[in-house]
């Protein structure tokens, strides 16, 4: 995996980081670093990105147990540390899984394995942060 980071200028501090597969990501910093405000905050992706690993998860083992999964969408809360670095010290996930007749079970199981197994991103971040979730089906 790769990635470039480059500084977009003088004006303030925002970047624009090249992913190895092709794609830009933007990212600035708050007015009271430098920044004008115009990106999300590199940590706010990096709790986003372990957002979407977690959700990506959760639907493909939901697929592949032949569940009637319509929608997913994960909400996450962080705390980080007050002093630098500033780590998550906390982050919550809440679930909601949308589909058709979904077993309770199901869904469960898929959040546990993505937490204990494959989310790369929520693991890694385990290692410092306190990791819940909650989870809840709305029948579509």
């Amino acid at each position: 995996m790769e990635c470039t980071v480059q500084w977009l200028g003088l004006s303030g501090m925002a970047f624009a980081a090249r992913t190895g597969s092709g794609h830009v990501a933007v990212m600035d910093g708050a007015p009271e670093g430098g920044g004008n405000n115009l990106a999300p905050r590199p940590m706010e992706l990096v709790l986003a990105g372990t957002g979407g690993c977690a959700a990506y998860d959760v639907v493909l083992i939901l697929k592949r147990s032949r569940q009637d999964v319509t929608g997913c969408e994960v909400s996450l809360k962080a705390e980080r540390a007050e002093n630098d670095p500033k780590i998550f010290t906390k982050i919550h996930f809440h679930f909601t899984v949308r589909g058709k007749g979904l077993k309770a079970e199901s869904v469960e199981r898929a959040i546990r394995l993505s937490a204990e197994k494959y989310c790369s991103a929520s693991i890694m971040l385990g290692k410092t942060a306190a990791i819940t979730h909650d989870w809840e089906i709305v029948e579509t």
